[in-house]
């Protein structure tokens, strides 16, 4: 079987689906692959922010398309990308192993968050980032940022901000882990739900290959996963919300927390809880609704 990969055309999508090529090739199932670059809506919309031409949404849905006409077979994600509500006819076939889901800071000469200067310029359109930030340094500005990964990199290098926030992931999947300064706990900043996965879609009546790639599923992941994108979904949430969640599985229990905040940070909802990983999803929902019984409700409505 031959196998046509779906991607974005950046440096870090390409590197995730010729991630994905190699994993599939190694089953034995597949024949061959090759990748479909395609440029989406939000790749190419840059002036404005994600909220306001429709939210992460807009990176997978030419991708999507192609999936359905048939020029494509599958397609490769970051998970955070993906919203918590697909059309009933794609299916994520498999997670892939999770890599470090954390917030890094590259700031220039290498200061730490804590010693960044009173009304220091940050950079990030991520809600989520913007009001955990305030919550922690209320002194912080903060200012979009768009663009690929050395596109960001590049504005910090011409002194358009004094540090930038992205995903530690992305960074050591294309051997930039140099430009870290610092990288966030996550006491000190939440990550994005399923922050560091990479999915693989298909049309979910695509059996034979769903069988495929369910050999490629990290069990870990599948439940991590389950768990941050059930609350994404329980607090009709999308991936500009200022919402965050992360889940860790040791043995056969996950703890998984969820987070709300307002987007100036003056009010933050954390909640955490713990049980079997086999009810990972169940476990997500019950963390949103305690969030949602505290107020998260109302501040998600503030932030619309």
């Amino acid at each position: 079987m031959e196998i046509r990969i779906a991607t974005r055309k950046s440096k870090l999508a390409l590197w995730q689906s010729n991630y994905v090529a190699k994993r599939l090739l190694a089953t034995g199932q597949i024949t061959s692959t090759s990748l479909v670059p395609i440029s989406t809506r939000g790749d190419k919309i840059l002036d404005k922010s994600l909220n306001k031409i429709g939210g992460k949404g807009l990176f997978i849905k030419e991708l999507e398309v192609a999936l359905k006409e048939g020029t494509a077979d599958i397609a490769v994600h970051s998970m955070k990308d993906l919203p918590a509500n697909m059309p009933l006819e794609f299916c994520i076939g498999s997670t892939l192993e999770r890599a470090n889901p954390a917030d890094a800071l590259i700031s220039r000469n290498n200061v730490n968050f804590d010693l960044l200067p009173p009304g220091a310029l940050v950079g990030t359109s991520s809600l989520r980032r913007q009001a955990q930030i305030k919550a922690m340094r209320p002194d912080i500005r903060i200012e979009p940022l768009r663009g690929n990964v050395e596109t960001r990199l590049k504005k910090l290098a011409n002194r358009q901000y004094d540090a930038i926030i992205l995903a530690r992931a992305g960074l050591e999947r294309l051997g930039l882990k140099k430009h870290i300064t610092e990288t966030f706990t996550f006491d000190q900043m939440l990550p994005a739900a399923c922050q560091g996965v990479v999915g693989i879609e298909c049309l979910n009546n695509r059996r034979q290959l769903k069988a495929i790639l369910e050999s490629v599923q990290d069990p870990i992941a599948k439940s991590t996963t389950a768990a941050e994108r059930s609350i994404v979904k329980v607090l009709n949430a999308d991936c500009q919300s200022p919402v965050a969640s992360y889940a860790a599985v040791e043995f056969d229990k996950i703890t998984v927390t969820g987070l709300v905040a307002s987007r100036n940070g003056e009010k933050v909802i954390r909640e955490t809880t713990c049980g079997n990983a086999i009810a990972a999803k169940a476990i997500g929902a019950d963390v949103a609704n305690k969030l949602l019984t505290k107020g998260a409700g109302e501040l998600l409505k503030d932030a619309e």
